[in-house]
């Protein structure tokens, strides 16, 4: 499971994007299915991360906004079930679903005698991790300019040419981990989704040498800000603006990191049985050159751009090549899809939001049948194979839009679709309720 961070739906060549370069990305989509209406269950991080692992609204677990909650011991994740069945399991990257240490000051939350959100992915049915509580440069991860060059457009937010004297930087305060209370020092020059990538390879090359079948997790920082290039990649981009030059570079970096991926399964005669999924964790970032496609608005909206995402499947052992789907899919759907396609049931007693897609992957299912919830900040949607209902405020007033006729979300449809409306609306008061339920406690 790959997922990118703050990715726009329009940053990929698969999706179209001409300037961007995704090679492997885009022969990786050509494998198997992309997901034209595939979306995040939160237009912000660490939700759609409890999402991927549980196939529940973020909501329930009460993990509503990024640096808020933490993955709670009563959730059943993805990797405890697989872990059940003989996988190994390994997360790389970005958690974002709880503090990891509560001896030092790291990154947003963790600090000295403070563990009430501390939660680390061991306590999830991880048996290893290299992780961080959350964002970090693109490069050089651990590193920050003492002065930022100004008159190019280097700043503390959103990024800086890569540091080439040691002397020139300073601790950025978020680490990595690799197990509880163990931070890792060595190893972390250059660029973040490499540093990602060797540790992930390491995990599957045992993995594969024991016999074992795998669960990895993949979760990149890239593109969330600060975006980081050294020369090779910015000079990928020589001709753009500065700003543009360090975006896109750190999406290629990444990009080719996923190429090294492709190359280690073939060469241990497992890319064509290994099952690949690749999304981002919401919309691009405010004020950066991320395009979230034709769609509206960006991350922290439950618009269509804050929420669809570039996305797709490969596994050549069990999906056609050149596919794509139009039917609405979210992050949530992961864990039953997944535990569907190969044959592990499961016998979770909870309210469950995703749904298993396989059917859809396969062929013998056009629609999705099922609507699909979204909460943020006091705002909510209810989406369908059609239509997408969607509150202004805290669901006193809301808008009705055809996302077939119109996905741009241009032309409220509401008064000429009344009836529509009021069953979507009560559709999602019951959603609400239940989620709700959930909040408090119910489900446990």
């Amino acid at each position: 499971m790959i997922m990118c961070d703050d990715l726009g739906w329009g940053d990929t060549g698969f999706n179209g994007n001409e300037i961007i370069k995704t090679p492997n990305l885009d022969l990786l989509a050509s494998k198997g299915m992309v997901f034209n209406r595939f979306y995040s269950a939160s237009p912000v991080c660490s939700p759609t991360r409890a999402s991927c692992l549980t196939g529940r609204n973020p909501y329930r677990m009460d993990i509503p906004n990024a640096n808020s909650g933490h993955m709670k011991m009563e959730e059943v994740t993805l990797a405890e079930i697989l872990r059940k069945h003989k996988y190994k399991t390994g997360h790389f990257g970005k958690w974002h679903l709880g503090t990891l240490t509560t001896r030092i000051k790291d990154a947003n939350r963790g600090k000295p005698g403070v563990s009430e959100h501390f939660s680390i992915p061991t306590q999830h049915g991880f048996d290893e991790f290299f992780s961080t509580e959350s964002k970090v440069p693109t490069y050089d991860p651990m590193n920050k300019p003492k002065i930022y060059n100004e008159k190019i457009g280097e700043s503390p937010r959103y990024g800086w040419a890569h540091i080439e004297n040691e002397e020139d930087a300073e601790p950025f305060g978020t680490y990595y981990w690799n197990g509880k209370e163990m931070l890792v020092e060595q190893n972390l020059g250059g660029d973040d989704s490499k540093l990602i990538m060797d540790r992930a390879i390491d995990f599957i090359q045992s993995s594969n040498k024991s016999g074992n079948p795998f669960f990895c997790v993949i979760w990149m920082h890239t593109p969330h800000l600060p975006v980081v290039a050294d020369k090779t990649y910015r000079n990928l981009y020589k001709d753009l603006d500065f700003q543009e030059q360090l975006y896109f570079g750190t999406i290629s970096a990444m990009d080719e990191q996923v190429g090294r991926l492709w190359k280690t399964l073939n060469e241990l005669e497992e890319g064509k049985n290994t099952m690949i999924w690749f999304s981002s964790d919401n919309g691009p970032e405010n004020g950066t050159p991320g395009l979230s496609g034709p769609f509206r608005e960006r991350k922290r909206s439950l618009y269509e751009g804050g929420v669809r995402v570039p996305a797709f499947c490969v596994w050549e052992n069990g999906i056609a090549s050149s596919q794509s789907s139009s039917v609405p899919m979210v992050t949530s759907d992961y864990l039953p899809t997944i535990l569907d396609m190969i044959s592990i049931k499961h016998n979770l007693v909870r309210p469950m939001d995703g749904i298993s897609l396989k059917r859809i992957i396969n062929g013998n299912q056009k629609e999705r049948g099922e609507s699909i919830g979204f909460l943020f900040r006091e705002k909510m949607s209810w989406v369908n194979d059609r239509y997408k209902l969607i509150s202004t405020d805290n669901g006193n007033t809301f808008e009705l839009y055809d996302l077939i006729q119109d996905p741009e979300e241009d032309h409220d449809i509401l008064t000429n679709q009344n009836e529509i409306a009021d069953r979507m609306q009560n559709e999602l008061s019951n959603w609400m309720n239940s989620v709700n339920f959930s909040r408090n406690g119910g489900d446990y």
